[in-house]
């Protein structure tokens, strides 16, 4: 049975490149970089080089800004309460986010809010498009953190960072920014030294390096609570024996990613859209929810009317295909998508959204076949709907 992996927003497989280049370090180079001897030293520049190799691939030149996580959680987790930690007045304390984010941000959030700290949301458009304006009016002199996402990991919609931070550093300049960017790191350029952004967060695994390291881009002079104590790794800003060959993996992963952003940009969006299109035109109650002015090059969202997105997932993988009805870290939940929900997108296809995400492995061949059996799959389906009268009506 073929094997059509378009789930590359939950994880993306690991890169031989960088398995190469891990290898050493898990074998012969497996001193700890804290030490003072020579193997010891090894590790250490591997260490540095990779530092480079990440602060290169974000567009920032002093890597020292670079600081090595396990995951884009730990690092939302470090950036959000590394701020918040600084204000012991609660009643002034105003957090902002947008609705659509990462439960990483939005379950902090939530947990602030219990605190007595002030939470406020701003919603997006039917679009998927985030309403800047409103989160603007948001903004005060009790403002201390924006939290705004590069890229949603449900429908790939892209949000104008520079400019939000741009507009809150006019109202309040001692406003906070950070941006998850988990979902944007290897998709789209990053140029972070040419921003107003204070905290940056990406994860390996979303760009061919594997789960379990990620790093965070903090503005120099940025003054936050480091979140993980104990030793004096990464300048005493996150404590803990640093994980040499995921460093490596992941300095290897940004450098291959930040080459491939031409093809990423052209070809894997040639191929998302021949699979969108594909399935669009042959399905009338296919309906796309992926309808923001920018989004990355490699995602789509389409809602099947009438259609249980359960059972869709189901039959696409007996068929050897696999993509996701949301994100990987709500699996389990019955609650439909609060991404979609913000959007409106309408109860009919709520339910029936089935996300697919390619990468640069992903094949024509692969895109091929995806289009000639979703369809199938769909058609099969409405045959056992309880709707069968609104189907029929869309010519199913």
């Amino acid at each position: 049975m073929k094997q059509i992996y378009l789930d590359n927003n939950a994880t993306t497989c690991v890169d031989e490149k960088v398995l190469e280049a891990m290898l050493p370090y898990l074998k012969e180079n497996y001193a700890n970089p804290s030490s003072m001897y020579e193997p010891a030293r090894i590790s250490a520049r591997a260490i540095e080089k990779s530092r480079s190799q990440v602060a290169d691939f974000l567009g920032v030149e002093d890597s020292k800004q670079i600081i090595f996580t396990s995951c884009g959680t730990e690092g939302a987790n470090t950036a959000i309460k590394g701020v918040v930690a600084q204000f012991a007045d609660k009643e002034k304390s105003n957090l902002i986010a947008s609705r659509v984010e990462h439960p990483c941000v939005l379950s902090v959030y939530e947990s602030l809010e219990k605190k007595g700290y002030k939470t406020n949301y701003v919603g997006v458009d039917e679009n998927g498009d985030i309403d800047i304006n409103s989160l603007i009016s948001k903004v005060n002199e009790d403002t201390i953190l924006v939290s705004i996402m590069h890229a949603n990991n449900e429908t790939g919609a892209i949000y104008p960072v520079k400019e939000i931070a741009k507009e809150v550093k006019k109202i309040n300049k001692d406003t906070k920014i950070f941006v998850d960017g988990v979902q944007a790191a290897g998709k789209i350029p990053i140029n972070l030294d040419d921003s107003e952004i204070d905290f940056y967060s990406i994860s390996g695994h979303k760009f061919h390096a594997p789960k379990g390291i990620g790093a965070l881009y903090i503005k120099k002079g940025t003054l936050f609570e480091p979140f993980m104590l104990g030793g004096h790794q990464e300048n005493s800003l996150r404590a803990g024996t640093l994980n040499t060959p995921y460093i490596v993996g992941l300095g290897e992963a940004a450098k291959l990613a930040k080459e491939a952003l031409s093809f990423e940009l052209s070809e894997v969006k040639r191929l998302r859209d021949k699979l969108e299109d594909g399935i669009l035109s042959q399905l009338q109650n296919a309906k796309l929810n992926s309808k923001a002015k920018n989004r990355v090059p490699n995602t789509t969202n389409i809602g099947f009317e009438y259609i249980e997105g359960e059972l869709i997932l189901l039959y696409l993988n007996e068929l050897g295909i696999y993509a996701s009805s949301g994100s990987a870290c709500t699996s389990g939940s019955l609650d439909p998508s609060h991404v979609l929900r913000a959007q409106k997108v309408p109860f009919t296809s709520l339910h029936g959204s089935i996300r697919f995400s390619l990468s640069r492995f992903t094949t024509e061949e692969e895109i091929d076949y995806t289009i000639k059996h979703v369809p199938e799959v769909i058609k099969k389906l409405a045959k056992i709907s309880p709707f069968q009268k609104e189907l029929n009506e869309l010519g199913l």
